[in-house]
């Protein structure tokens, strides 16, 4: 496909051009940030326009029941849409790349589980999936869509998604929460939890070495859709760097990455990662 340039960004095509010759012939790991779900309508944290908020702590939810059930309010919400969204040509692109053998593997920052339905099979989501539950007590995993089931059942009357702001952890802002049941573990009756990584949480360390084994394994990292404010994109980045292994990053807007970039394209990843596909395929 031609791309079409950016009046902010002069040059974009032949900045593909370059990023193409830097992958050509490298088996690329793949890092991504919120930029990439945009296209799929879920809002990114620090693009142009989104809205200053403070995500809820870990240690907010474990502690305090009504944050808890202000957080399951607004993201039983949230999951709804997330889940009647769908991946866009970015994510497809990049299974598309993995299956012929050019992408060696998908990390991302995302909770969305775009990149999963999209058909990219090897996937790690470094601050998990908005599609499972988990109980904090004794660590009993369920589907999300059960346990979504049970919130409806309990609670007639949820606010409806076309209602209220959509966050891209796929919480939402919920203006009534106070009479919200929180269903209990069915196996313990513990505590239920999104198998999401909260602010204040740590990414599991099973989950960032597969990641860095990933990261290891390649001979390139292409970072889309990502500012890399977040502490897990930039260190493995720097271990991409250290590597001497070429780094390209596209992303609208100024990255913490781009003085290590060996091409830093400032534009949307649907249609840059489009264009790139079709200039790296055979």
């Amino acid at each position: 496909m031609e791309l079409v340039d950016d009046p902010a960004a002069p040059g974009i095509d032949v900045l593909v051009e370059q990023a193409v010759e830097v992958l050509r012939g490298a088996r690329i790991a793949v890092l991504t940030g919120a930029g990439v779900s945009t296209d799929s309508g879920i809002p990114d944290y620090r693009g142009e326009g989104a809205p200053k908020r403070n995500p809820m702590t870990f240690d907010q939810f474990r502690s305090s029941e009504s944050f808890r059930k202000r957080y399951w309010a607004g993201s039983h919400v949230g999951w709804r849409m997330f889940d009647a969204s769908a991946p866009n040509r970015g994510h497809r692109v990049l299974a598309e790349l993995e299956a012929d053998g050019i992408v060696s593997g998908v990390v991302t920052q995302n909770v969305d589980g775009l990149h999963a339905r999209a058909g990219t099979r090897r996937l790690v989501d470094l601050h998990g999936s908005v599609d499972r539950v988990r109980c904090l007590q004794c660590g009993q995993m369920f589907a999300r869509v059960d346990i979504a089931h049970r919130m409806e059942e309990e609670n007639p009357g949820l606010e409806r998604p076309e209602f209220v702001r959509l966050n891209p952890d796929g919480d939402a802002e919920v203006a009534d929460f106070d009479s919200f049941r929180v269903p209990a573990c069915t196996v313990c009756g513990g505590v239920l939890k999104p198998d999401v990584v909260f602010f204040g949480e740590f990414v599991p360390v099973e989950k960032f070495a597969e990641a860095r084994a990933m990261v290891g394994a390649s001979d390139a990292l292409l970072i889309a859709g990502s500012s890399l404010v977040v502490n897990s994109g930039i260190r493995l980045l720097e271990q991409a760097r250290r590597r001497r292994l070429p780094i390209v990053i596209v992303n609208r807007g100024a990255t913490k990455g781009d003085r290590r970039a060996v091409v830093k394209i400032d534009a949307g990843t649907t249609e840059t990662l489009e264009a790139i596909a079709t200039a790296l395929r055979p």
